[in-house]
């Protein structure tokens, strides 16, 4: 899979990170952490919304005598502590990032997540050190719906877009990549992407878990 292989741009969550967890849970977190009972189905009607969306809706939904800025930020410090202290590595990242290195393949990261808080996080479960740069949607202005942030990394690494392999884990950012002409693999995470089928389809190479690529 590495022949012709020159660059490497990782996701991060769901990844190198095993962090979507706290995506879908962080409203109910949020509600526990105010002795609040969550409705049931939470995390579905959350999804859709930004951040920003998400604090109105917890503040009038459930009436916290608070303002949506303040739920804001009570919502972006337990994203932060989440990050910084308790999330950990996916299982065979740190392996096959080593493989990669070993291989003199060069490696970045495109993510959405902000960059501090990726940062924080993959420096403490020892992954960072592999990655020449992290890339960011906010960095970029654009989201994964297009290619260019894939485009600034491979620029950055030196490659083309057919030696540079792609790790993603939600089906619309595979097939941004694949569109484009980058070697894609697609990554299975258990509280990610719904539709498996397709990401099986559209991905170059489909796996369970990120070990799967050292055998």
């Amino acid at each position: 899979m590495t022949e012709g292989i020159k660059g490497v741009i990782f996701d991060v969550d769901g990844v190198l990170l095993d962090s979507m967890e706290i995506w879908t849970d962080l409203g109910a977190r949020y509600l526990t952490s105010l002795d609040r009972e969550p409705e049931k189905g939470l995390a579905e009607v959350l999804f859709s919304m930004s951040m920003e969306q998400g604090a109105e809706y917890l503040t009038e939904r459930y009436s916290l005598g608070l303002t949506p800025e303040e739920v804001m930020d009570g919502l972006s410090g337990m994203l932060r502590d989440f990050y910084f202290y308790e999330v950990g590595a996916k299982p065979g990242a740190a392996a096959l990032m080593k493989r990669f290195r070993e291989e003199g393949i060069r490696m970045t990261a495109a993510t959405s997540s902000p960059a501090e808080h990726v940062a924080r996080a993959l420096e403490r479960n020892g992954l960072l050190g592999y990655l020449d740069r992290i890339f960011t949607v906010a960095e970029t202005g654009a989201s994964k719906h297009s290619p260019e942030i894939y485009d600034r990394a491979a620029v950055f690494m030196g490659t083309s877009r057919d030696e540079t392999l792609v790790f993603e884990d939600s089906l619309y950012a595979l097939r941004t990549a694949a569109e484009a002409g980058y070697r894609t693999v697609g990554v299975f995470d258990a509280k990610g992407e719904t539709d498996q089928k397709g990401m099986e389809e559209t991905a170059e190479i489909y796996i369970r878990d990120l070990s799967e690529m050292l055998r």
